[in-house]
């Protein structure tokens, strides 16, 4: 639905950038479960192609939400959010300015939520506590509320002091995973903290001199960046559970370097186990717990498999159609998807194929 390939495979320089931006923007609104409407993907074309500005792409967007009739009034639908916030981070990403403080990480988030939060660029004053599929339905423990400002100040002083100098590339890929996670931790907003944080990064890099980097990583494997994100941040001592920054090692690397370690979220369940092949069959491995588990007839998910089950995870009233045009895929392929989903009992489907909804009866 919104492939730009063909500005960044055969563009000139110029639209290629334009198309990579755009891409990313679009693609990190799936931290968050959404996807842009036709009308946007339409218009960042023309952005791309040069007939009209970033400024013009914004005036287009309100001016087309302001002509639709009321949208869906219990606020389901959070295709302008999409759709909005795709446009000022594309705006943001296109400019060649950058300031490494608090003040601009916190106005990142109001230019991008400005009129959409009422929190838009402020700091929370509660606390707050998220279910992550990755950690089985736990959540993260975030800054006090209380200590917010100070928290910030203090990793964006302590990363100011940071010498790169004489590091190799391995541990610059380590420092940054390290003030990456911790810098999300602090989860100083309401909401919208790893789509901000995501562009902050990606300012960032760039004026540490990682000006070539493919930044539609972020795009294709958001959710696999935040539930990093998360597993960095958590531990359970009680059930061998550690933080950890390999997987968000592995995500940079693949940024910065080049290189093309196997994104997999399935990977980062805490129950996750791998499955070994012997001679065609299954093997009983060790899992985390300590303890041998039997992985039987257990296959490993097709990539495909686990977006959509990410998908309905995070949003249970998506459609088949919603699901077909987001991952790009054939109708028939997403209801089989669904169907072995279903087999597996991973999902049920609760209510009519209309007005009904999908249920997750276990993780996987």
């Amino acid at each position: 639905m919104y492939n730009f390939e063909e500005y960044i495979r055969q563009g000139e320089p110029d639209k290629k950038e334009k198309g990579i931006i755009w891409q990313t923007a679009i693609g990190l609104q799936q931290v968050d479960g959404l996807r842009p409407s036709v009308y946007l993907i339409e218009i960042a074309k023309q952005n791309i192609e040069g007939d009209i500005t970033f400024e013009e792409v914004k005036n287009r967007i309100d001016a087309y939400y302001k002509s639709l009739p009321l949208m869906v009034a219990d606020g389901d639908d959070r295709t302008e959010e999409a759709d909005k916030v795709s446009a000022r981070i594309a705006e943001i990403l296109s400019e060649k300015t950058f300031s490494f403080s608090p003040v601009s990480y916190l106005n990142i988030h109001r230019r991008l939520f400005s009129g959409i939060y009422k929190f838009a660029g402020k700091i929370r004053d509660y606390n707050i506590t998220k279910s992550e599929w990755v950690l089985d339905g736990e959540t993260v423990l975030y800054a006090d509320a209380d200590n917010l400002r100070a928290t910030l100040e203090y990793d964006f002083e302590q990363e100011k002091k940071f010498d790169y100098k004489g590091l190799s590339q391995q541990q610059i890929i380590e420092h940054i995973a390290h003030f990456a996670a911790d810098l999300w931790q602090i989860h100083i907003f309401g909401e919208g903290n790893t789509r901000t944080t995501a562009v902050f990064l990606i300012k960032y890099l760039r004026k540490l001199g990682f000006n070539d980097i493919s930044n539609d990583l972020f795009a294709r494997h958001s959710w696999y960046f935040r539930n990093a994100l998360v597993r960095a941040n958590y531990k359970n001592l009680k059930n061998n559970v550690y933080a950890t920054n390999k997987y968000l090692e592995r995500f940079f690397e693949n940024l910065l370097l080049g290189e093309n370690n196997v994104l997999n979220n399935r990977e980062l369940h805490i129950h996750f186990v791998p499955t070994e092949n012997v001679d065609g069959g299954q093997k009983t491995v060790v899992g985390k717990s300590g303890q041998k588990e039997c992985l039987g007839g257990q296959k490993k998910w097709s990539e495909n498999l686990a977006k959509v089950f990410e998908l309905i995870r995070n949003n249970p009233k998506i459609t088949r159609k919603e699901l077909s045009e987001t991952l790009q895929i054939n109708p028939s392929a997403v209801q089989k998807h669904i169907e072995k989903l279903k087999n597996e009992r991973v999902i049920i489907r609760v209510g009519s194929d209309k007005g009904g909804h999908w249920k997750i009866e276990h993780l996987p």
